[in-house]
């Protein structure tokens, strides 16, 4: 439950939830009585946005003292610029309370030994730091219609949003990948065979005047030869398509949600409007 001052998360405080009254600078009383003990120096906030402490300047009585006084703990005369600390009357009180420095880092341990210091009573319920709730200390921080007449009052909402943000990137390109491949083609070849052979009638005497005998005689015979042409073609292989598709899906989340409710305490037979 981080704290921070109200400038820090109410930039325009004054008219945002005063109504242009700025309570710093009050003049603090102790208790209900006309002793004045110091002056508002500022106020701390939680995450919500609630007035959790008032920061109270004690000059009056310590002199360079700072404290929290409870946001419940306090009474507000926004008409008369005051601020009555209800949960602190004595001098006493206000040295046993911790010193609050400006600078400083408000964490659990502090505010518990605040909160022990304001308490009339211990909460019902054992809690630590990490279930502590501020509703857990009803006297310490609820407001009142009597004594917080101005403030304003705040219910907390579960707003579902969606935010868009790049998850990735998906690149798709073409590389070239190689491997060998082997290719058998068979070719032919003609080749000429002369063959001599001896005839049967070999040796026989011819008829003169048959014989002719002529030069330049021959025979043509063409021959042929196949040979290897391997070569490389490119051919379509498959096409791809890219595209985006949107899975859908639903996230359902629970919270626990606060509303601050207004009480009014009334005493005899006074009349209030509402």
């Amino acid at each position: 439950m981080a704290l921070v001052k109200i400038r820090e998360y109410y930039p325009n405080y004054v008219d945002e939830l005063f109504k242009g009254n700025d309570f710093k600078g009050y003049t603090v009383y102790a208790g209900t009585s006309n002793e004045k003990i110091g002056s508002v120096d500022d106020a701390l906030v939680d995450e919500a946005g609630r007035i959790r402490y008032f920061v109270l300047d004690t000059g009056f009585w310590i002199f360079g003292k700072k404290v929290l006084l409870p946001v419940g703990r306090s009474r507000i005369d926004f008409n008369e610029h005051k601020l009555y600390a209800l949960g602190l009357t004595t001098k006493d009180q206000a040295e046993a309370l911790p010193k609050y420095d400006t600078d400083m880092k408000v964490d659990y341990d502090y505010e518990e030994r605040v909160r022990q210091s304001y308490r009339t009573r211990q909460p019902q319920a054992s809690y630590n730091h990490n279930n502590y709730r501020y509703e857990n200390d009803t006297e310490l921080f609820d407001l009142n219609d009597r004594d917080h007449g101005e403030f304003k009052l705040y219910e907390e909402r579960l707003i579902a949003n969606k935010d868009r943000h790049k998850a990735g990137e998906v690149v798709v390109g073409k590389a070239v990948e190689t491997e060998k491949a082997k290719a058998s083609v068979p070719v032919e070849k003609e080749r000429v065979i002369v063959e001599r052979t001896t005839p049967d009638d070999a040796g026989k005497r011819v008829t003169p005047g048959t014989a002719n005998f002529k030069e330049g005689e021959v025979a043509r015979m063409e021959v042929y030869e196949e040979t290897a042409d391997i070569h490389k073609e490119a051919y379509v292989r498959e096409e791809v398509n890219v595209r985006k598709e949107v899975d859908r899906d639903t996230v359902t989340a629970e919270e626990t949600l606060r509303r601050e409710e207004l009480r009014v305490n009334k005493d005899g037979e006074s009349v209030v409007k509402r």
